[in-house]
């Protein structure tokens, strides 16, 4: 709902599913960088209760593939609705809740101690039941890196 919204300071407002229709095939904008550091990592890996030594061990992740630990792909995707709560808003909405997701691809690993950041692509607005449809491509690429990190197309269900 949109009333639990994080407050943003920057970003793209709609008013309501009119002005989306508007936007369809059009890039709304970036987020801002966030850290993600092991922290958060561990936090994660306690939640979900994966503590694959690639994300908690940092003594033997130093000696591993990446050089250190990574964070979970997942805990990428975890952090998708954050990221595009400060890129867009929609306000006149009763409801906005999220519907599932699509083709989610995680082409590169996340460093613990990166910086990412998401930009939104606004694919398609159809309308569904009581409300729409929002498809939006979510791009969260790492702060010096040569690819994402995560792709993925949400879908939210938005009632008016």
């Amino acid at each position: 709902m949109t009333d639990q919204l994080t407050p943003q300071t920057e970003g793209r407002v709609f008013q309501g599913t009119g002005d989306l229709y508007d936007a369809i095939g059009t890039h709304v904008g970036y987020s801002s960088w966030h850290e993600v550091g092991q922290g958060r990592v561990n936090e994660f890996a306690d939640a979900t209760g994966d503590h694959q030594w690639i994300h908690v061990d940092v003594p033997r992740a130093a000696d591993g593939p990446f050089g250190g630990t990574i964070a979970h792909g997942y805990l990428t995707l975890s952090m998708v609705p954050m990221l595009v709560w400060e890129v867009m808003r929609i306000d006149g909405l009763s409801m906005e809740v999220n519907y599932g997701a699509e083709k989610v691809r995680f082409p590169a690993p996340v460093p613990v101690g990166s910086r990412v950041r998401a930009g939104v692509e606004l694919l398609s607005l159809i309308p569904a039941g009581d409300g729409h449809r929002l498809i939006s491509r979510v791009t969260v690429e790492r702060e010096g890196g040569d690819k994402p990190v995560c792709v993925v197309d949400t879908v939210s269900y938005l009632v008016a």
